[in-house]
């Protein structure tokens, strides 16, 4: 029976095969059979030997791993004495002068590979698709918002950018953590790789070389858990950054600022009570799994402070950590990429907002003008000031109240009040902050 929702509602299937017990297992053959090819090769075993292991150990299966495991309860040694059976007189030579870690971190790291090479093309898909909208829309004036306040305009296209970005960032962390993630071992049972002597240091990187993966430089009996902390805290971070995206959304599809909305099916059901209802379900579903993915930084650094050369405390621990954090944050990375892609923009109500107060979230607009042509910057500050505090009590716009100040009308004509009020005026470099992060990013994208 299923316990767990992503056994039945969250994650997909290329991911939950990365951490699925069949591949698990593939991982650990993969990393014996590499073992052999690489001692071969350093002269520690015989040629014929090893070319056998390779030919024979994808016979070994999971299930004859898991029959020997319930009798002597090792899940390493189980896997060894399943590939040894298949492997005849060869078998022998399985897992000669390793330790359990030496395999199993070593398939971690394999996992580890897998597991980052799916995000990373994901999160290329969802810059793209940011990318895309920023184009669209980088001239699309709305208000901007403060403290949940309306303040000055911006453009839609100048937030979609600044999400860009920040995905752009988490495409280069991954590049860069990559070689200290996606790394095995062969140092034996407390990390001087005694069993093989000097051979050790030619057999390590031969096997590491041979799985496509980083040799460690030193270890005790485990590969040392800051990396695989700094997987989980790379996952943590982009999950907030999701979290961030769905969290505006969200807002601004709050029924009295309407701006955005996700897309709704035809027969989709908003609510078992209220049938007008057009939920954000998805991006709160996103917002709620980025807790979860968060949550796993705790455990995933205190895996790291183990007893001596090693405890058995941080593998149960990674039981979960490592597929949970995984599947649930390329879940919420393929959903928040559809819900973006996807997305309502409502453009009759961005422009309502936008001219909500009346011209006083321009204020600051004519503020600079005003210094501009000789008042002094705070006098202006507090002319406008009060001009806006008026309009907001009087409810009246901005322009008739300024146009009444003598010591503004002094200087600024009605018409030029009205130029200055026009948000559409008021944009700065928005437009050109966005074209340059498309030229710079487009090239990460998909």
């Amino acid at each position: 029976m299923a316990i767990h929702p992503i056994d039945y509602r969250y994650g997909t299937p290329e991911m939950k095969a990365v951490w699925g017990e069949e591949n698990r297992f593939r991982c650990i053959v993969a990393a014996e059979v590499a073992l052999a090819q690489a001692e071969a090769a350093c002269g520690v075993i015989p040629a014929d030997a090893a070319a056998t292991i390779k030919e024979c150990a994808g016979k070994a299966t999971l299930a004859r791993a898991n029959e020997i495991e319930a009798e002597i309860n090792h899940d390493m040694m189980a896997v060894v004495k399943a590939v040894t059976e298949v492997c005849g007189d060869a078998g022998r030579w399985i897992h000669f002068g390793a330790t359990s870690n030496d395999m199993l971190d070593t398939a971690t790291g394999l996992q580890m590979k897998a597991a980052m090479d799916l995000i990373e093309e994901k999160l290329q898909r969802l810059l793209a698709v940011l990318l895309r909208r920023a184009g669209e829309t980088k001239n699309l004036v709305c208000v901007a918002r403060t403290h949940g306040q309306h303040g000055v305009p911006t453009t839609y296209g100048l937030r979609f950018a600044i999400w860009a970005s920040e995905v752009g960032r988490h495409i280069e962390r991954l590049r860069e953590m990559r070689p200290r993630v996606a790394v095995g071992q062969l140092t034996g049972a407390v990390g001087t790789q005694a069993a093989l002597g000097m051979k050790g240091l030619e057999v390590q990187p031969a096997m590491m070389e041979y799985l496509g993966l980083t040799a460690v430089d030193v270890s005790n009996q485990v590969i040392a858990r800051d990396r695989y902390a700094e997987y989980v805290l790379f996952l943590a971070n982009m999950a907030t950054t999701l979290d961030k995206i769905g969290v505006e959304v969200r807002s601004l599809q709050r029924t009295e600022i309407a701006e955005v909305e996700e897309a709704f099916g035809k027969n989709q059901v908003g609510s078992s009570t209220m049938p007008h209802k057009r939920n954000p379900i998805k991006s709160e579903q996103v917002c709620g799994l980025a807790r979860i993915v968060r949550s796993m930084v705790e455990p995933a650094l205190q895996d790291n402070t183990l007893w001596d050369e090693r405890d058995l405390t941080n593998s149960s621990c990674e039981r979960v950590v490592f597929p949970e954090a995984s599947v649930l944050a390329d879940h919420i990375l393929n959903v928040m990429t559809r819900v973006l892609d996807r997305l309502n923009i409502r453009e009759e109500n961005i422009r309502k907002n936008l001219d909500l107060l009346h011209g006083v979230n321009l204020a600051e607009s004519v503020m600079i003008e005003l210094t501009k042509r000789g008042m002094g910057r705070q006098d202006a500050h507090e002319a406008v000031r009060v001009a806006s505090m008026t309009a907001l009590a009087e409810k009246r716009s901005i322009a008739g109240v300024l146009e009444e100040d003598p010591k503004v009308a002094a200087v600024l004509s009605s018409e030029e009040i009205a130029v200055l009020l026009n948000p559409d005026n008021y944009i700065g470099t928005a437009v050109e902050q966005v074209d340059l992060v498309i030229a710079k990013l487009r090239p990460l994208s998909a």
